[in-house]
């Protein structure tokens, strides 16, 4: 199983436009996800690095367009996420000059669990 293919299959809903102009997206995964078998084995959590991805698959569904990240201003991880948990993305989303400013936060039962600036791209076609 890819990355892709985990967080593709941990979402539970989203994009859920809000009135404040973010989407919110829901994820939640199995206990049996390959990935928490090496991450770590005694105290299985998620990595770091696919909350930056959930953030980019995010931003990639709500625009229907392929994007890559360009730069990740900031990644602040303030709390480990666990199997089984549901964890909500809050995503924030601005273009300027072919660049895509995605702003998440993400929260586990309505505590903060991580934040991120990301600077995103299109892929361009190929």
């Amino acid at each position: 199983m890819t990355m892709q293919s985990s967080i593709t299959a941990a979402r539970i809903s989203g994009p859920s436009p809000q009135p404040e102009g973010t989407m919110v997206f829901e994820f939640r995964f199995s206990t049996e996800d390959p990935t928490f078998a090496g991450h770590f084995p005694t105290r299985p959590l998620l990595p770091g690095v696919y909350q930056i991805e959930m953030a980019r698959a995010a931003a990639q569904w709500a625009m229907a367009s392929s994007l890559t990240v360009r730069e990740i201003s900031r990644a602040k991880f303030l709390r480990p996420i666990l199997p089984e948990e549901v964890v909500r993305l809050d995503l924030k989303l601005s273009e300027a000059d072919g660049t895509i400013r995605a702003r998440a936060n993400f929260s586990v039962s309505g505590k903060r669990a991580g934040e991120m600036l990301l600077e995103l791209t299109r892929r361009p076609p190929r």
